[in-house]
């Protein structure tokens, strides 16, 4: 199907890739890379409830704008058995909920879990696939802000 759908054989594929996990390792780490800077960028920011917020935005517009991506990384039993076992991404993910969180703690991690799901569901549910991006990012936004307890005035 990839190949197909970029115009190349398969042959080329398996050529660049060995398997099918290292393809799918390959376009996780190629999507996450694109909110790399702004992790990094929120990481050294000196105002945490600043960068928090900047950050839960370019995740948001991330999850809205790839929301088939978002469904295979959440929920293909496959993806998340393989993202589970592979440090980098792991690493990746513990940075983004330390800034996003604060506390990685306990309390912390199941707060991740419950925002990771909600912006995931959000964006994937069959109730909200005739809303459009603009509506549901700032919708989506305001509502995470809320759970984060992150005053931002205007949405992103």
């Amino acid at each position: 199907m990839i190949a197909d759908a970029v115009g190349i054989t398969k042959a080329a594929i398996y050529h660049q890739f060995r398997t099918k996990d290292n393809i799918v390792l390959a376009v996780t780490e190629h999507e996450l890379a694109r909110l790399a800077p702004a992790l990094q960028e929120a990481e050294t920011q000196g105002d945490e409830q600043q960068a928090r917020d900047e950050l839960l935005v370019r995740v948001i517009d991330m999850a809205v704008r790839d929301r088939r991506l978002v469904r295979t990384l959440q929920f293909d039993p496959v993806v998340v058995r393989l993202l589970a076992e592979h440090e980098p991404f792991q690493r990746f993910m513990e940075r983004l909920y330390r800034v996003l969180m604060g506390d990685m703690g306990e309390d912390g991690r199941i707060e991740g879990a419950m925002l990771s799901g909600a912006i995931s569901t959000a964006v994937m549910h069959p109730l909200v696939g005739d809303i459009d991006d603009d509506t549901l990012r700032t919708k989506l936004t305001d509502m995470c802000r809320r759970l984060l307890g992150l005053h931002q005035a205007e949405s992103g």
